[in-house]
């Protein structure tokens, strides 16, 4: 006797998705089903491309399936549909629609000096890398990186009223350094700020992004409250050294998300320990594993560490970051982890989102 589309669907309900928790029939992730006398082929939707566990994933649903009386042979194909964010919803009358960007990040950091925009470049890379489509917004005003990072040398001038991203590395980037002539200072109060980020986000054509990764300038000054209010965000990062003085301000900057409503997706520790490449010893230059402490006590994620390794400073100033440089590296394969493990922490908070509450931007005290 045949196998039926219940049977199968039946069986399939037994199945979880590792990181949601819930089965892949209520989680809709069961497409394309088609039976052809005892051949089954259907695809699995992942929540995310960067899942990583996809292969054992893929194993459970086709183990679930084979067993069934009347079935001999079954194919799945996987495939990703990313699920966007509701966000925190900005309370102000100047918020930006970006309806085709399904999750926006910001990265931000305490201080300077903790590699928080080599952080973001990498990142943007290893998610674009599982098949996402990325957008990586330099929000830092001040202290524009990410076109050398990115090997952006030479910027379309913009015509008409849109302004154009550039790529590389299939990720598509804007930046205040593509407007300012190099060696020049940006000497701009808050509304200023406020404007030119607003005019990066809505006046871009990004397209259809998976992510958007925003990079904040460092501290808790006006960029993040102007991102708040201009953008619902999926979350934020925060990217810290594990040395005390970083943590503290690493504190500072959890305190100033918290504020806004934007929901933390986690710490990452960069320069977390350096590898001696004469006797392959472990340095922690800075005391690594600090910033765990720092997660226990906020109760956030851990989403990683990234050791201190010349070839990531060398590949920012090359405009070749160590995720296309050398992807089989230690630090290129712990980027591309943090990459993983935050796109499951998304899937999750968009799977779990409730309505967050507006911002009353009239609470937080102006300067």
């Amino acid at each position: 006797m045949p196998v039926s589309e219940a049977q199968i669907m039946s069986a399939l309900s037994q199945v979880n998705d590792p990181e949601l928790g819930k089965d892949v029939v209520s989680l809709g992730m069961i497409k394309n089903l088609k039976i052809e006398g005892e051949n089954v082929d259907l695809t699995l939707e992942l929540t995310t491309p960067a899942c990583p566990v996809s292969d054992q994933f893929k194993q459970s649903v086709h183990d679930a399936v084979v067993v069934l009386d009347g079935v001999s042979a079954v194919n799945v194909t996987m495939g990703a549909q990313v699920r966007g964010s509701s966000g925190s919803a900005p309370a102000g009358g100047n918020s930006v629609s970006l309806p085709n960007i399904r999750n926006i990040i910001a990265v931000g950091a305490g201080k300077g000096g903790v590699g928080k925009s080599t952080v973001a470049v990498n990142l943007a890379i290893a998610l674009q890398r599982t098949g996402a489509s990325i957008g990586l917004l330099d929000a830092d005003i001040y202290g524009p990186n990410v076109p050398n990072m990115m090997g952006i040398t030479d910027p379309v001038e913009p015509k008409g009223e849109g302004i154009p991203y550039e790529e590389n590395y299939g990720v598509r980037v804007i930046s205040m350094g593509f407007f300012i002539p190099e060696g020049q200072a940006v000497v701009w109060r808050g509304p200023m700020i406020h404007g030119a980020l607003q005019q990066m986000l809505k006046d871009v054509d990004w397209g259809e992004l998976d992510y958007l990764i925003i990079d904040l300038p460092p501290g808790t000054g006006d960029a993040a409250l102007s991102l708040a209010q201009l953008v619902p965000l999926t979350g934020a990062v925060i990217v810290l050294t594990p040395s005390e003085v970083a943590l503290q301000d690493g504190a500072k900057a959890i305190a100033m998300f918290n504020k806004l409503n934007v929901p933390l997706l986690g710490l990452i520790e960069n320069m977390s320990y350096f590898t001696c490449p004469h006797c392959n010893e472990g340095v922690d230059v800075f005391g690594r594993g600090a910033s765990k402490k720092v997660c226990q006590k906020y109760e956030l994620e851990f989403l990683g560490d990234v050791p201190l390794d010349p070839a990531v400073r060398i590949g920012g100033d090359d405009g070749m970051p160590v995720v296309v440089s050398a992807p089989a590296s230690v630090s290129a394969q712990a980027f591309t982890q943090i990459a993983h493990t935050l796109a499951g922490k998304i899937s999750v908070l968009n799977m779990n989102a409730v309505a967050q509450p507006a911002i009353n931007f009239s609470t937080i005290p102006k300067a």
